[in-house]
């Protein structure tokens, strides 16, 4: 049995090593196949040995999506020391307390990585290994590329044994919505990602992924399907090149993609502009916020006509724990969701556990079946099964509020999400527990009361806060309107808010809304460029009112 993440990819890297593992669209179509890929990871591994780096050692990754990125994190692998993956995007203030936190002994990463090193090496007092990849890097820092001998093809290194519970990573959440905390994956977890990936989303050799979302490259490398990596920020999705998506896709006859909603909004409008379709792609995933029926809509105009849209569901602590798919999403639930029910997220994967329960603040100890609440009460979604994470890195408290020890041993963790059950056994989504505005006539949800409001032709999205102490709060919702249509005029707000106020007047919950103001551009997460910020917009509302 294998018990190391990195033996999935040297079985595929022997199997077959004569396809095309990596394409690099940014290195100018750089191409690698499995067998070169499994050389430099050979390589990688025995030289990062030489230089110290061992079983247990954190190896702070920081290069950019690549082949030499999914070679140097399997080498890490298999010595069986421990990736730390954090978002360079989160900002260099959340980057070097990430840092910090996790004190990691090794560091690989680009010239800018290490050059940040310099200027603040308290942040990073812990690192005595150094290894950088790219042109004006520091001199005297050992070079990535220089450890790929001309012998390397003779290069063999065995993987190191590791048990299913032995941490396999530490990867940090964005912190959307709080704190950048860092996940422990151990390689069970990551075993279990990967068979749940082939068996839900049918990940095949026979298949060629595009992952805008670096990271998912790892997943496909291991399971043989080639990946085409586009030339894009991926810390920046809704800034994409739609042409550059396009063209990788074409070129590559791409079947397969898990990307930003935000990102296939922007590609998916472009090609409808156009006319052009991407008949090849018959998979697009797309995770990160709630989807629109019109994204569905608009990718699958583009895309195969046998193909689908699918929506993972889950978070860096548990992915993936449900799925549902666009087709049944568009056939079923979009009405409901326009009408204020929430987002379905679907149904939960095979040996995923999820109930409901009340959303209370502070920890809970232990499960209780006495905990779960009656079919169609919204509360706070918790899981349990094989992919759920133990714990946050050296984050005691944070663990102890997210998690809840049961009886078998297991662990379930605490979404923060508010959510409920239908009668067909689909759950749904509500908005985060954090984001729930808490009035004196009762509890208001965000996504159920933004669609509502969403509804207004001249609104690109909006997004509810609550203004005032707990209990008391005053709804507010804040308004992005869509481009050349913000009010300037006070007759032009007056007339734009009546016609807001119209439409909550239709519903129970969205009635006693009568607060309105208008933003020019939302604060969002860093990673899929989806998630709004409320706590911000929650601040800044504070001060308009």
């Amino acid at each position: 049995m294998k018990t190391n993440i990195a033996e999935f990819f040297g079985e595929t890297s022997i199997l077959y090593s004569d396809r095309t593992a990596v394409v690099s669209q940014g290195e100018k179509n750089r191409r690698v196949t499995f067998g070169e890929l499994g050389n430099m990871t050979d390589a990688y591994a025995c030289e990062f040995r030489r230089t110290g780096i061992a079983k247990g050692t954190k190896v702070l990754m920081m290069l950019r999506p690549g082949a030499d990125f999914i070679a140097a994190v399997f080498a890490v692998f298999k010595i069986g020391a421990i990736p730390v993956l954090i978002d360079p995007g989160m900002g260099l203030k959340n980057l070097l307390n990430c840092i910090r936190k996790t004190s990691p002994q090794a560091m690989i990463g680009i010239s800018k990585a290490h050059w940040i090193k310099y200027f603040f090496p308290f942040f990073f007092s812990t690192v005595r290994i150094s290894i950088v990849h790219g042109a004006f890097a520091p001199p005297w820092i050992t070079k990535l590329e220089s450890l790929l001998k001309k012998n390397i093809k003779d290069t063999i290194f065995k993987c190191e044994e590791t048990k299913l519970d032995d941490t396999a990573a530490i990867v940090f959440t964005t912190g959307s919505t709080g704190p950048p905390k860092g996940v422990v994956y151990t390689h069970g977890i990551y075993i279990a990602q990967l068979d749940i990936i082939r068996r839900t989303y049918g990940a095949a050799p026979s298949e060629t992924d595009l992952p805008a979302f670096p990271l998912f490259a790892l997943f496909s490398i291991a399971v043989g399907m080639g990946v085409v990596i586009p030339d894009m920020d991926p810390s920046r999705p809704a800034n994409v090149d739609p042409e550059k998506i396009i063209e990788a896709v074409t070129k590559n006859n791409v079947t397969f993609s898990f990307g930003s909603p935000a990102l296939w909004r922007k590609v998916s409008a472009y090609c409808i502009e156009k006319n052009i379709r991407l008949p090849s792609l018959k998979k697009v995933l797309m995770a990160g916020a709630p989807i629109n029926s019109d994204v569905h809509t608009m990718v699958k105009r583009i895309i195969s006509p046998d193909g689908e849209t699918l929506v993972p569901y889950g978070a860096t602590e548990a992915l993936p724990i449900a799925n549902f798919a666009g087709t049944e999403m568009l056939a079923e639930t979009a009405e409901k969701t326009a009408d204020g029910a929430g987002h379905c997220i679907g149904r939960p994967i095979a040996g995923m556990t999820i109930k409901i329960i009340a959303a209370v603040d502070g920890p809970i100890e232990n499960w209780s079946p006495s905990l779960e609440l009656p079919l169609g009460s919204k509360g706070e979604i918790v899981v349990k099964g094989p992919v759920v994470t133990p714990c946050y890195f050296n984050e005691p408290e944070h663990t102890r509020n997210a998690k809840i020890a049961d009886a078998d041993g297991k662990i379930w963790h605490r979404m923060g999400d508010i959510g409920y059950y239908d009668v067909k056994g689909r759950l749904w989504f509500c908005g985060r527990k954090a984001h729930k505005v808490m009035t004196k006539d009762g509890i208001l949800y965000s996504v159920c009361c933004e669609a509502i409001f969403n509804r207004h032709p001249d609104v690109s999205r909006c997004a509810l806060v609550g203004v005032g102490p707990e209990g008391r709060q005053t709804p507010v919702i804040i308004i992005e309107p869509k481009s050349g249509k913000m009010p300037h005029t006070e007759d032009e707000k007056m007339s734009f808010m009546d016609e807001l106020n119209d439409l909550g007047a239709d519903h129970d919950f969205t009635l006693r809304i009568s607060h309105f103001l208008f933003h020019p551009a939302f604060p969002v997460d860093i990673r899929h460029n989806a998630k709004i910020f409320r706590e911000k917009l929650a601040v800044w509302a504070a001060g308009k009112t």
